[in-house]
C-alpha cells in the first residue's frame, strides 16, 4: 500500500486521501518505475527498467505509435509532450509523478462528477468513482477525450464575468478587466492539456 505520508505530500489537495488510494490501487502502480504500453487493447511486452533512465528511454521509444502510462499513477505520458524530447526522469520519480497524476485525475473526477449532476449522496459516489478510473483509463467518457477537455473546476476562471448594471452605468474598471483576461491566459498556459497547438499522443490506439 502507498505511504500515506506521500499522498499527503504529493497528491492534488482537491482530492481526499481515500480517493487517491483508491484511484491508485486501482489504475496505479506500487512501482514507480513502471511502464505499461498498449497497442489499441494489446499489451505490448517491453522490458522492466530498472533505473527512472531506463524508463525514460522506454517511453520515448514508444510513444507516438502507442499508448504509454508511466509510474505510480500511470500518467498518460503523451499528454501536453510536442516531442519526446520534452520528457523528463521525474515524471517517475515518486512524488512528481504523483502530483502530476492526481492532477489529472482530478480533472477527470470533475468532468465525471459533473456529468451526475454532482451528486452527495454515497450510494452514487462509488458509481461515480468506477466511471472516473475506466475514463482514466481509456482516456474517454461518455465520447469526450477527458485529457484534453475542459476542467469543470476551471470555468469560473475561464469565463468572462458577467458585468453588473451598477458598473456599466458608471463605467467598468479596466483595471479589473486586465487581470481577469491576465488570470484566464495563465490558466490556459499553465495547463497543457489546453494548449491548442500541442498533440495529445496519449490516446493514440484507444478506442472510445
Amino acid at each position: 500500500m502507498l505511504d500515506a505520508v506521500l499522498i499527503q505530500q504529493c497528491a492534488d489537495p482537491s482530492l481526499k486521501p481515500a480517493i487517491v488510494e483508491q484511484f491508485i490501487a486501482r489504475a496505479g502502480s506500487q512501482d514507480p518505475l513502471t511502464i505499461t504500453v498498449r497497442s489499441g487493447n494489446r499489451v505490448v511486452l517491453v522490458p522492466k527498467p530498472t533505473t527512472p533512465e531506463e524508463a525514460l528511454a522506454l517511453i520515448r521509444d514508444n510513444l507516438g505509435r502507442n499508448t504509454v502510462r508511466a509510474g505510480i499513477t500511470q500518467y498518460p505520458a503523451g499528454v501536453g509532450i510536442v516531442e519526446s524530447g520534452q520528457l523528463k526522469p521525474d515524471m517517475v520519480e515518486p512524488c512528481e509523478n504523483i502530483r502530476m497524476g492526481t492532477a489529472l485525475f482530478a480533472k477527470v473526477y470533475r468532468i465525471v462528477t459533473k456529468w451526475y449532476g454532482n451528486p452527495t449522496a454515497k450510494d452514487v459516489l462509488p458509481q461515480v468513482m468506477d466511471d472516473a478510473v475506466i475514463a482514466w483509463q481509456t482516456g474517454y467518457f461518455e465520447g469526450v477525450a477527458v485529457f484534453r477537455a475542459e476542467d469543470p473546476g476551471q470555468e469560473k476562471i475561464t469565463r468572462p464575468a458577467t458585468a453588473d448594471p451598477e458598473e456599466s452605468e458608471n463605467g467598468n474598471d479596466p483595471n479589473k478587466d486586465n487581470a481577469a483576461a491576465a488570470t484566464a491566459t495563465d490558466t490556459v498556459a499553465s495547463d497543457p492539456n489546453k494548449a491548442g497547438i500541442r498533440i495529445d499522443l496519449s490516446g493514440i490506439g484507444a478506442r472510445p
